[in-house]
C-alpha cells in the first residue's frame, strides 16, 4: 500500500487567495499546500471572493520514485541534488482545467484553470526503498467556483531533477452522487521547468469533433508534443514518437565483418519503420547508426519503459538461464575431457544431451515448473511447492510423456498444425508442385517429388483424387529460401542448408501423414540445373505413412530420414524466428504504436480501446536491436543462415507481406486451410477439421472483433463519421505509408492482401482486429512455445552444420558407420545448443504481472457501456478456455493430445501462471 500523505490550503496575504486563475496567468488567487504527517487533518480556507460560490475537490496523487533493479532508491541522484530536495518547497504542483470555458476569456475561448496545488516534502520519497515505501499517495484539495463542472484535464508541473511516476490521480467532487474521476496517468513526469506543464485527460473518450471547446487546443498541442520535430538525437526524457529504418542493426565501427544493409527505405531491403533515435552516423559507414559508448540500450520514450517487477523478473529469468548455460557448458566440458575426442564440438549420443542439459530431478511425472520466476537454492520450494533445481534446464515439455517422440514422424506432422510455428502448412493445390521463381536464374520450377514418392501411400486415392479431395498438404519453405542458400552456405564451413519442402497426406482418422521431404541446393552456376533430393519414410521407421501413433520406445530411427527432417525442421526454425516473429509481429506492431501515439490522442476512443496492446513491446524491440538482433548476436550465432538471417525477412516481407493476410480468416483462406461459407460458425469452414491452431484461434478472432464491433458502435454512428474522424484517417494513412512506406502501394487483389480502406465501421473493426491478432493471438504461440516445442535441440536444430552425405562418398560411409553420431554432427554444437536453449528459456517465460486479454486496469475508462462490454469480451473468453481445455481432452481429436507426446495445445488458451508454460495470449508483445 501507499504512504499517505495530506496536502493542505493555507492563505496568502494576496487578496482573493484561494480559487482561481486562468490560462494566462491573470491570477486571482493561488493555493499552497504542504504536506504534514499521516494523523494530521486536512485543512483549508474557502476564498474570500463572496459573489462566487466555492466548493472544494478532493484528490488523491500516486507518486513513485524512479528504482535500481536490487531495489533501493536510484543512487544515481547526487548529494546536490538531494539537498537541494531538502531545500525545495514547491517540487510539483497539479492543476486542474474544466471543459468549460473561463468566462472572462469567452471571447479568446479559454479554458477555466484551477490555481496550483503544490505538493511539499517529497524528499522522503528518496529514503531507501521498502516493500512499504515505494508508492507514497498525497491528498490535495481544490477550491474552485461551482460552475467548474468535471475537469477534463489536469496540468502537471514538476520542480525538481529527477523523474517520478505519477502512478494515479483520482478526483472526488462534492456531490456524492458522483463517482470518483479518475486520469489517465502512469507515465513517468520529468521537470518541467524549462518546458510546458504535462497533460494528463480524464478517462473519457471523445472523437474530435465532440472534444470539449476548452479541451480542443490542449488535445493537439499533446500530440505536437508527442510527434517532434524529426530532429535531433532523442535525450531520455524525451517523449518523442518519429520513425527510422532499421539502420543499427550493424555494427562496423567495432569491426568492418559487422556491417549490415539498413532494413527499410529501399526497393532491396524494404521493411517497417522502427522508433527514431537520431544518433549520429557510423564513422566507418554514414548509413549506419552509431551506437553510445557506455550505453547499454537505445532510447525509448520513458513510459514505454519496463516497470519494476518486469525489469526484476527480466533480470532473474536470464540469470536462471544464463545460470543453466553456465552449468551445461561446465558438464559438457568435463565430459570431453573424459572423452577419447577432446577436439569435438558435437554430442556424442542423444542420451548424452539429455543427461547433460537436463536437470536429473526433471522427469515425465515432474511437470515443467510453471512459477520460473521464483528463484531458490537447489532443493528449495517455489510458490508451487514444487522442488527448484537451478543448476540444469528444465526438461521441455516434448520430452516429459516419451522422450523418444520427437524421433516419431506422426509428431513431426502433427506440430505444424498444432506447435509452435502452426501458420505455414497449406493445401496442395497441383500436382507435381511448382516453384514461382525464375527458371533462368533458379533452374526447372517443378518439384522433384513426384507419383513415385507417394503412390501407395494415399489411402487408395490416386494422386489426382487426394488433390480434389484436398488430401495434400506441403510446408513450402523453397522458394523463400532458396535465393539466400548459396550464400547462407558459403559464409562458414558450418553452416550448410537447403531448401525444403515437407509433403503431407490427411489420413481418414484426420491425421498428417508425411510422405517426402524435398531438400533443395541451388543451381551453380546460376540458370543451370539445381540440385533436389527427395526422402521418404522408411517403411520399417516410425515415421512410415500407414503407421499408427504409440509408443516410440521399441522404434529404431531412420536416421537418414531424421537428416531429412533435421533440415526441413532447420528451415522451420528460421522461419519461425526471424520471419514470423520478427518481421511479422515484432515489427509490423512497432510502427502500429508509433503511429497511435503520433496521430490519436489519448481521449481519442481508438487509443483507449487499442492503449494494452502498446505495452512493453518498444522496450524489448529496443533492447533486442540492441543486443539479441544486432551483428553478431545471439540469432546470427545460433541460427543457419547467420549475417543474411534479416535480409532473408526483408526479402520475405518484400515478396509475401501483405497487412489484411495476416487476419486469421484470410490468412487460412491464403492458405488454402479453409473456404469461405456463410453457413459455417466463422464464416468459413476450415479443410482440416482438427487443426487445433485455426479452431481455437477463429474463437479468439471472433470474440476480439466482436468486442471491437461493440466498441466502435458506441462513438460511431455510422460509416460517414469513420470518414470524417481527422485524427483516425491520419492514424491509418502514416501507419499504411508512413511506417510501412516500402509496402504503401500493395496491389494485391482485395481480400488477399490489399490495404483495406478506411472507410466503414467494418473496415474499422477489421483494422483493428488484424493490428490485435498480430501482437497476440499469432504473436503468443510463436514466441511462448519455443521452449517447450523447440527446448530440446535434436528435434528443433536451429542451425544445420553439414549436408546430406551421397551414397558412395566418404562422408556416407561415416554416417554408415554411426548414424546417430554423424546426426548429432549435421545439427547444432554444444556452444550454440547452450546458448539457443538460454535465449528460448527466456523468451518464452511469462512475467509474474503479464496482462493477459482477458485484463485491463478497472479505470480504463468511465464509460459504463464500454466496461459491459469489455465484460462480456471477457467472459467469452472464459467460455472459450474451457473449450479448449474440453477438446484437449477429447479423444476424437487426436492433433490435439492424442499422439506420442501427449504434449496438449495449449498455446490459444487466453491466460496462464508466470513462467515457461506454453499457454497464455499477452494483451501485447511482451517478450
Amino acid at each position: 500500500m501507499p504512504r499517505r500523505l495530506q496536502v493542505r490550503h493555507v492563505t496568502t496575504s494576496a487578496p482573493g487567495a484561494g480559487w482561481l486563475q486562468s490560462r494566462e496567468s491573470s491570477k486571482i488567487g493561488r493555493v499552497v499546500a504542504r504536506s504534514y504527517n499521516v494523523n494530521e487533518k486536512l485543512r483549508g480556507q474557502a476564498s474570500t471572493d463572496r459573489s462566487t460560490e466555492v466548493v472544494r475537490y478532493k484528490g488523491t496523487a500516486v507518486l513513485m520514485r524512479k528504482l535500481k533493479m536490487d531495489g533501493v532508491a536510484d543512487d544515481t541522484v547526487s548529494e546536490d541534488v538531494l539537498l537541494l530536495l531538502r531545500e525545495k518547497k514547491v517540487v510539483m504542483t497539479v492543476q486542474l482545467m474544466s471543459n468549460e470555458i473561463d468566462p472572462a476569456a469567452a471571447a479568446a475561448g479559454e479554458a477555466l484553470l484551477s490555481s496550483e496545488v503544490s505538493i511539499e516534502g517529497l524528499v522522503n520519497i528518496f529514503e531507501p526503498s521498502t516493500a512499504e515505501n515505494q508508492l507514497s499517495s498525497f491528498d490535495l484539495e481544490f477550491a474552485v467556483p461551482k460552475t467548474f463542472g468535471a475537469p477534463g484535464a489536469i496540468l502537471v508541473r514538476s520542480n525538481i531533477p529527477i523523474e517520478l511516476l505519477l502512478l494515479s490521480f483520482t478526483l472526488e467532487l462534492p456531490d456524492k452522487s458522483c463517482k470518483a474521476l479518475h486520469y489517465i496517468t502512469n507515465s513517468w513526469v520529468y521537470s518541467t521547468q524549462n518546458s510546458e506543464p504535462r497533460i494528463f485527460f480524464r478517462n473519457k473518450a471523445y472523437l474530435p469533433k465532440d472534444t470539449p471547446e476548452a479541451l480542443k487546443e490542449l488535445r493537439e498541442k499533446e500530440l505536437q508534443e508527442l510527434r517532434g520535430d524529426g530532429t535531433g538525437e532523442r535525450k531520455e526524457s524525451d517523449r518523442i514518437y518519429d520513425y527510422a529504418t532499421y539502420n543499427d542493426l550493424g555494427k562496423p565501427d567495432e569491426d568492418p565483418k559487422l556491417a549490415r544493409p539498413p532494413l527499410g527505405g529501399s526497393a532491396e531491403f524494404p521493411f517497417p519503420r522502427r522508433m527514431r533515435t537520431g544518433r549520429p552516423p557510423s564513422k566507418t559507414s554514414p548509413e549506419t547508426e552509431s551506437r553510445t559508448p557506455g550505453v547499454q540500450s537505445f532510447y525509448v520514450p520513458s513510459d514505454e519503459r519496463f516497470d519494476y517487477i518486469k525489469s526484476s523478473d527480466n533480470m532473474a529469468n536470464a540469470a536462471r538461464a544464463n545460470g543453466h548455460a553456465v552449468e551445461a557448458t561446465s558438464k559438457i566440458i568435463a565430459a570431453k575431457d573424459e572423452s577419447d575426442n577432446k577436439s569435438s564440438s558435437s554430442f556424442q549420443s542423444i542420451e548424452q544431451v539429455k543427461q547433460l542439459l537436463y536437470a536429473s530431478s526433471s522427469s515425465s511425472s515432474s511437470p515443467l515448473p510453471k512459477h520460473k520466476h521464483d528463484i531458490g537454492a537447489p532443493g528449495s520450494t517455489n510458490v508451487s511447492g514444487e522442488k527448484n533445481n537451478q543448476l540444469l534446464f528444465p526438461l521441455p515439455r516434448i520430452l516429459q510423456v516419451d522422450d523418444k517422440a520427437w524421433q516419431t514422424n506422426e509428431e513431426f506432422a502433427r506440430e505444424y498444425l498444432a506447435g509452435f510455428n502452426p501458420i505455414q502448412i497449406e493445401l496442395v493445390k497441383e500436382f507435381p508442385i511448382k516453384s514461382s521463381l525464375s527458371p533462368a536464374e533458379y533452374g526447372d520450377p517443378t518439384s522433384a517429388i513426384s507419383e513415385k514418392h507417394i503412390a501407395g501411400h494415399l489411402e487408395g486415392l490416386s494422386i489426382e483424387q487426394a488433390v480434389s479431395g484436398k488430401k495434400l498438404f506441403v510446408v513450402d519453405y523453397h522458394d523463400v529460401f532458396l535465393p539466400w542458400v548459396g550464400r547462407i552456405n558459403a559464409q562458414a564451413e558450418n553452416r550448410k542448408q537447403y531448401a525444403s519442402r515437407s509433403l503431407f497426406f490427411l489420413s481418414s482418422d484426420c491425421t498428417l501423414k508425411v510422405l517426402a521431404i524435398e531438400l533443395t541446393l541451388p543451381p551453380s552456376p546460376a540458370g543451370g540445373g539445381k540440385i533436389s533430393r527427395v526422402f521418404t519414410p522408411a517403411a520399417s521407421s516410425s515415421a512410415a505413412p500407414h503407421s499408427s501413433p504409440s509408443s516410440s520406445s521399441s522404434k529404431k530411427p531412420d536416421y537418414l530420414f531424421e537428416l531429412a527432417k533435421a533440415h526441413a525442421t532447420n528451415n522451420d526454425m528460421t522461419m519461425q524466428q526471424s520471419i514470423n516473429h520478427v518481421a511479422r509481429c515484432h515489427a509490423v506492431t512497432e510502427v502500429a504504436i508509433i503511429a497511435s501515439n503520433r496521430q490519436l490522442s489519448k481521449l481519442h476512443p481508438i487509443y483507449q480501446l487499442m492503449a494494452p496492446h502498446f505495452r512493453y513491446t518498444l522496450q524489448v524491440n529496443s533492447g533486442a536491436r540492441f543486443d539479441l538482433l544486432s551483428a553478431g548476436g545471439a540469432i546470427e550465432q545460433i541460427y543457419t543462415p547467420g549475417v543474411y538471417v534479416f535480409a532473408m525477412a526483408s526479402a520475405y516481407y518484400r515478396d509475401y507481406w501483405t497487412f489484411a493476410s495476416n487476419a486469421l480468416p484470410n490468412d487460412l483462406i491464403k492458405r488454402g486451410m479453409a473456404e469461405p461459407d456463410s453457413n459455417a460458425k466463422h464464416g468459413i469452414k476450415l479443410v482440416v477439421k482438427d487443426y487445433p491452431y485455426a479452431v481455437d484461434g477463429l474463437e479468439v478472432w471472433d470474440a476480439r472483433k466482436t468486442w471491437n464491433t461493440d466498441y466502435i458502435d458506441m462513438f460511431y454512428n455510422d460509416d460517414s463519421e469513420i470518414q470524417k474522424d481527422t485524427e483516425l484517417q491520419a492514424w491509418y494513412e502514416e501507419y499504411r505509408s508512413v511506417g510501412h512506406g516500402d509496402k504503401k502501394q500493395d496491389v494485391a487483389a482485395p481480400g488477399e492482401g490489399s490495404w483495406p480502406e478506411l472507410n466503414s465501421k467494418t473496415n474499422l473493426a477489421f483494422v483493428l482486429t488484424t493490428m490485435q491478432w498480430i501482437a497476440t493471438a499469432m504473436h503468443a504461440p510463436i514466441n511462448y512455445g519455443l521452449y517447450d516445442y523447440a527446448g530440446f535441440m535434436p528435434y528443433r536444430p536451429a542451425i544445420t552444420r553439414r549436408l546430406i552425405p551421397d551414397h558412395g562418398t566418404q562422408e556416407w560411409e561415416e554416417f554408415q558407420g554411426d548414424p546417430e553420431k554423424f546426426f548429432l554432427s549435421v545439427i547444432s554444437d554444444t556452444d550454440t545448443t547452450t546458448t539457443a536453449m538460454s535465449v528460448f528459456e527466456q523468451v518464452s517465460a511469462h512475467a509474474p504481472n503479464e496482462e493477459y486479454i482477458d485484463e485491463r486496469s478497472p479505470f480504463w475508462t468511465d464509460d459504463e457501456k464500454a466496461q459491459a462490454a469489455f465484460k462480456r469480451y471477457c467472459d467469452k473468453l472464459k467460455e472459450i478456455d474451457q473449450l479448449i481445455q474440453a477438446r484437449n481432452a477429447d479423444k476424437n481429436l487426436k492433433n490435439r493430445c492424442c499422439g506420442v507426446a501427449q504434449l496438449p495445445f495449449e498455446l490459444l488458451r487466453p491466460h496462464s501462471t508466470p513462467g515457461v508454460t506454453a499457454m497464455g495470449i499477452p494483451n501485447s508483445i511482451t517478450a
